[in-house]
C-alpha cells in the first residue's frame, strides 16, 4: 500500500467541508471538466489546476499526510479547505483519471508542499522552522502561570457563588418565574458567567433558559438541571476536599482546558463515528475510537474557528495504528491523538457489543463517577429498530427491552438508513447512551464484520 493509504469516500471528503455552502460547492467541482494538470505522486501530494471566473486558473494542493488533509489554494476564498480543494479530494477519491498518478508535483505545488515538510520537521525536532529564529520550544515561567491559574479560580468561584444565589432566588420565586424572565434573563446571566472565565458554567446556564419553552412538563426537567448545575457549583466551591479524579472532573465541567494525564496507549484504533457540532464560533468534530486489543472507547475531540474545518479527520470505518494520550478525571473517555504509526487502513473487527440492560447499567456506573455526563459510548448487539408513536425504539431481539431514541435523532435520514440495513432483523449498532434517549452513531447488518456505516 502506498503512503496515501486508503482513499477517502465522497462522503469522507465532503466531511471535510468547513460548512454546507462549502460542502456543495465542492460537490461541482468534482468533476473532470473544470480541472487541468492534476495529479497525485503516491506518498501524500495531490494537486491541479481549476478553472474559475479570474483569468487565470487557481492553483489549488493538498497534502495527505499529515492527521487531515492541509491544503492552499490560489483562489480568494479564507475557509478551509476552500471548495477547490474539496473537488480535487473528490476527484482522487472517485479515481478519476483527469488525476495523474506517480507523477511529480508541479513546481508550484512542490514549493509548498517542501517549506511545509520542512516547517513540520523542524517544530518535531524543536529547533528554529526559518533561519535566524528563536526556537520552536519557548520556556514557560511555572510561577506565572500559577498566579494565572488562581487568578481564574478566583473568578470561577465569584461566578459561582453569583450562580448559586441566582439559583436561590429562583426557587424563592418558584419556576413559574422563569418563563416570565424569559430567555433573556438566563443570556445575562450567562454572560456574567464567561466573564468569569468559566464556559461551562456559561453552557448549563444557557440550556436552563431554553427549556420553560421546551414543551409540556418542562417545570421538572427545569428543577432537573437546576439541581445539576448545584451540584456543579457546590463541587467547585468544595473542590479542594474533593478525591483527585473528581477534582479533575469538575474542573473541566466548569470549563477549565483538559489535558492529557497518562501514559500513551497504543493500539489498532478502529474508526468507529465522527461528526460535528457548531455554536457558531467554534466547530467541535468528536470521534469515537475503538482499540481492538485494549478493548478501550476514546473521545478524540478536535477544533476548528469558523470558517476553517477541525484539523483531525479519520474516516469511518478505518483504523489508524496510534497512540492516544488519556486525559484525567473521573470516568473521562477523552483522549489527545498522539503519534501515528502509519495511513489509515482497512478496519477489522466490530467492538464488543451489549444489549439494551447492560447500556443502561453502564450508564448508570458512568454517572456514579461523573453526575454530569450527558451519555456513554455503547455498542448495541442484535437490536432492532422499531417505531413507536412519533418516536423509536432500539429493542433487543427477545422484545423484553427496549431503549428510546433520541429525539433530536429522529426524522434524520440516518434512522431511516438504520432502518433499512435492519429490514426488521437485528443489526448492531453504536451510538451515545444517555438521559435523551439513544444517539445512532454507526451500523452493522446481521454477522456484518465490515466497515461500519455512518448513521450522521
Amino acid at each position: 500500500m502506498n503512503q496515501l493509504g486508503v482513499r477517502r469516500t465522497a462522503d469522507q471528503v465532503l466531511a471535510l467541508a468547513p460548512d454546507v455552502a462549502s460542502r456543495e460547492a465542492g460537490s461541482r467541482l468534482g468533476t473532470a471538466g473544470p480541472w487541468s494538470d492534476a495529479g497525485c505522486d503516491g506518498v501524500g501530494a495531490l494537486w491541479g489546476l481549476c478553472e474559475g471566473s479570474g483569468s487565470r486558473p487557481y492553483r489549488t494542493v493538498v497534502d495527505l499526510a499529515g492527521p487531515a488533509p492541509a491544503s492552499q489554494c490560489s483562489c480568494p476564498s479564507r475557509k478551509s479547505p476552500c471548495k477547490h480543494a474539496l473537488g480535487l479530494l473528490l476527484l482522487w477519491a472517485a479515481e478519476d483519471p483527469v488525476v495523474t498518478a506517480g507523477a511529480e508535483p508541479a513546481g508550484w505545488a512542490g514549493e509548498w508542499l517542501r517549506a511545509r515538510r520542512e516547517r513540520a520537521g523542524a517544530r518535531q525536532e524543536g529547533v528554529p522552522a526559518e533561519p535566524g529564529g528563536a526556537t520552536a520550544e519557548r520556556t514557560a515561567d511555572p510561577e506565572a502561570a500559577r498566579r494565572r491559574a488562581e487568578r481564574r479560580a478566583a473568578r470561577i468561584e465569584s461566578g459561582a457563588a453569583e450562580l448559586e444565589q441566582r439559583l436561590t432566588d429562583l426557587l424563592r420565586e418558584g419556576l413559574a418565574s422563569a418563563e416570565r424572565e424569559g430567555y433573556g434573563y438566563w443570556e445575562q446571566t450567562a454572560a456574567r458567567m464567561v466573564d468569569a472565565q468559566a464556559p461551562g458554567l456559561a453552557a448549563r446556564v444557557r440550556e436552563l433558559g431554553a427549556i420553560p419553552a421546551s414543551g409540556p412538563d418542562w417545570p421538572g426537567r427545569l428543577l432537573e438541571e437546576c439541581a445539576l448545575l448545584h451540584l456543579l457549583d457546590a463541587a467547585w466551591l468544595g473542590r479542594d476536599r474533593l478525591p483527585d479524579a473528581l477534582a479533575a472532573t469538575v474542573r473541566t465541567r466548569v470549563g477549565l482546558p483538559s489535558a492529557p494525564a497518562g501514559p500513551a496507549v497504543r493500539d489498532s484504533w478502529l474508526v468507529l463515528a465522527q461528526y460535528d457540532q457548531s455554536d457558531g464560533k467554534v466547530t467541535t468534530r468528536r470521534i469515537w475510537l475503538y482499540g481492538r486489543d485494549t478493548g478501550r472507547t476514546v473521545l478524540v475531540l478536535s477544533f476548528g474557528a469558523a470558517g476553517r474545518a477541525p484539523e483531525i479527520s479519520l474516516p469511518v470505518g478505518l483504523a489508524v495504528d496510534a497512540e492516544v494520550l488519556p486525559h484525567g478525571g473521573a470516568g473521562q473517555l477523552r483522549a489527545t491523538l498522539g503519534e501515528r504509526f502509519g495511513a489509515p487502513y482497512e478496519g477489522g473487527a466490530l467492538p464488543r457489543g451489549a444489549g439494551v440492560r447492560e447500556a443502561l447499567e453502564e450508564y448508570g456506573r458512568a454517572l456514579r463517577e461523573d453526575p454530569w455526563l450527558e451519555s456513554v459510548p455503547v455498542t448495541l448487539d442484535g437490536v432492532v429498530p422499531v417505531p413507536v408513536g412519533e418516536g423509536w425504539q432500539l429493542a433487543d431481539a427477545d422484545g423484553k427491552a427496549a431503549l428510546p431514541v433520541a429525539r433530536g435523532a429522529v426524522g434524520r435520514p440516518g434512522l431511516w438508513k438504520l432502518a433499512a440495513l435492519s429490514g426488521g432483523g437485528p443489526v448492531a449498532v453504536f451510538g451515545e447512551c444517555g438521559h435523551q434517549g439513544f444517539q445512532p452513531l454507526a451500523a452493522w447488518g446481521a454477522s456484518d464484520t465490515g466497515e461500519p456505516i455512518p448513521l450522521l
